[in-house]
């Protein structure tokens, strides 16, 4: 019974998010797709621990929450209703609502995770909106986690989803890929969702583990439709060349004991030569472009740099240095400048990087980033000023949003000792 239950909670996490869509596209009706997932989730931790798990446990809870929307439709009065909508467009036909529903599921457009990524991005909802309620749904993150990764409170990204909802429901929004120039124009919110859904696989905001590899796998996989589809944007290849790139770093980002390993303490020789091949040539597809390099190929070609590097010491911080700069003319975000104030102190030494933390600082808008203390505490302590490192350590030790990070910054400190 046991294994059954553990059965249902993996089949779960692989199949929650196409359970939604699919669900979504047939009903219309996003809130009520999500409950008739649900449903099925119960159905299968009734049965299958008495049953044994089927063969396609995927197609199992798909079957399952296709039934209950059937059933719904019948209680509700709504037979020729749902029929019409969902047979919009087609010649009539003396099919029952299950064969509807069917056909409406196993739509020609394509894959049904990439159709809700691209409902949820619908220009109608704000851009917040639309990311939160991506997260939430194909990444299945938890409001807290969405929340953190917005550096935002646990109760706008409640909000923000629950709105969301009741406007792509008002409108009756299609579940599809869009076509054309709609596509286009909201491309650029699908790439952003889909890059922070790697992020919360690379570096979630949770205490569970420090990497979610299959959160990683599923943005990398959507980056590859999305590539398919949009052959001809730069930056579709770009953001692919990232996550290939920082993917493949994966295997060495944890140490046996489970703790981080920074990029510069990391085994190369044991990086992954193949997604990092895949993404040196999605990155030479990006730059192939005649347009200047937008944000995810200029931060695929930083990752190139440390790919490129056989040791830490050939790192080409100058380049990297270089690359930052151009993308915080691109992307003025403080998370950005941060970035750049390490990679000029790498490139032209310490105090050139806490200059420029500290003007940071004086902006403001990183005060609650453990990150920003972490880094001024190790530039800090390489100038020898080690009462202020110690103190920028502990600061950031009481911000850090993970047990495992305050354990690390304490352990800092207290080194300094």
């Amino acid at each position: 019974m046991a294994d059954a239950a553990r059965a249902v909670e993996t089949v779960w996490r692989i199949e929650s998010a196409r359970l939604i869509a699919g669900l979504a596209r047939s009903t219309r009706d996003l809130s009520l797709a999500e409950e008739l997932a649900q449903e099925a989730l119960e159905a299968a931790l009734r049965q299958w621990p008495e049953e044994g798990v089927p063969r396609n446990p995927g197609a199992w809870l798909m079957a399952a929450g296709k039934r209950r929307a059937i059933d719904g439709f019948r209680r509700s009065r709504m037979i020729d209703q749902k029929h019409r909508e969902l047979a919009d467009g087609l010649e009539p036909v003396n099919a029952s609502v299950e064969a509807e529903i069917e056909a409406a599921i196993d739509d020609e457009i394509g894959d049904e995770l990439l159709a809700l990524i691209f409902t949820a991005c619908h220009p109608m909802l704000a851009t917040e909106a639309r990311v939160a309620l991506t997260l939430r749904l194909i990444g299945g993150l938890s409001t807290e986690e969405i929340a953190s990764a917005f550096l935002s409170s646990e109760s706008t990204i409640a909000q923000r989803i629950v709105r969301a909802k009741r406007t792509l429901a008002k409108a009756e929004v299609a579940y599809e890929v869009p076509r054309g120039a709609e596509r286009d124009a909201r491309l650029s919110s699908v790439l952003e969702v889909i890059y922070l859904i790697f992020g919360e696989g690379y570096s979630p905001a949770s205490d569970d583990s420090w990497t979610r590899p299959a959160l990683c796998e599923e943005a990398i996989r959507l980056g590859r439709i999305l590539a398919g589809l949009t052959p001809d944007d730069a930056e579709v290849h770009g953001l692919l060349a990232l996550m290939e790139l920082q993917a493949s770093r994966l295997p060495t980002r944890i140490a046996p004991d489970g703790t981080p390993v920074l990029l510069l303490d990391q085994d190369r020789s044991r990086w992954d030569r193949f997604l990092m091949q895949r993404g040196l040539k999605s990155l030479a597809i990006a730059e192939g472009f005649a347009a200047p390099s937008g944000p995810y190929t200029l931060q695929a070609a930083i990752a190139a740099c440390h790919a490129r590097a056989l040791t830490p010491e050939a790192t080409d911080w100058r380049r990297i240095a270089a690359h930052y700069d151009a993308l915080l003319d691109t992307l003025l975000s403080p998370v950005v400048a941060l970035n750049r104030a390490v990679a000029r102190a790498m490139a032209f030494g310490p105090a050139t990087g806490l200059a420029l933390v500290d003007e940071i600082m004086a902006d403001g808008r990183l005060d609650d980033y453990h990150l920003l203390f972490s880094v001024r505490g190790d530039f800090l302590t390489k100038l020898g000023r080690i009462e202020e490192a110690r103190a920028a350590l502990l600061r950031a030790a009481d911000l850090a949003r993970s047990t495992r990070e305050r354990e690390l910054m304490t352990e800092r400190a207290a080194a300094l000792a």
